[in-house]
């Protein structure tokens, strides 16, 4: 059974949940990871309304999961918070969605 958009789109949302927990340890970036949660979760569920039903591409599934591995190898709260933006972006074009 193929994997669907939706799938993928579930294990990018909760890498990039932890990022923003663990970003939140720069008190003085509270304000914008916020935002980013706020608008990246927004993207996410946009494109999961719309194309979660469709199959992944064959060669998603292994790039959302060296993605989530390499996300989840981040100890830094400053390299989390620089990843809050890298993330979604290189999982829209694993999904070959627009990127802005």
């Amino acid at each position: 059974m193929a994997v669907t958009h939706a799938e993928l789109i579930d294990r990018v949302v909760e890498a990039h949940a932890r990022l923003a927990d663990l970003g939140e340890g720069v008190a003085d970036e509270w304000q914008y990871i916020q935002d980013l949660r706020a608008a990246w979760g927004a993207r996410f569920a946009e494109i999961r309304a719309t194309r979660g039903h469709e199959p992944a591409s064959i060669a998603a599934p292994a790039a959302f999961e060296r993605l989530v591995a390499e996300a989840a190898q981040i100890a830094d709260p400053h390299r989390a918070i620089d990843w809050l933006s890298t993330l979604p972006q290189a999982a829209l074009l694993a999904l070959g969605e627009r990127t802005s």
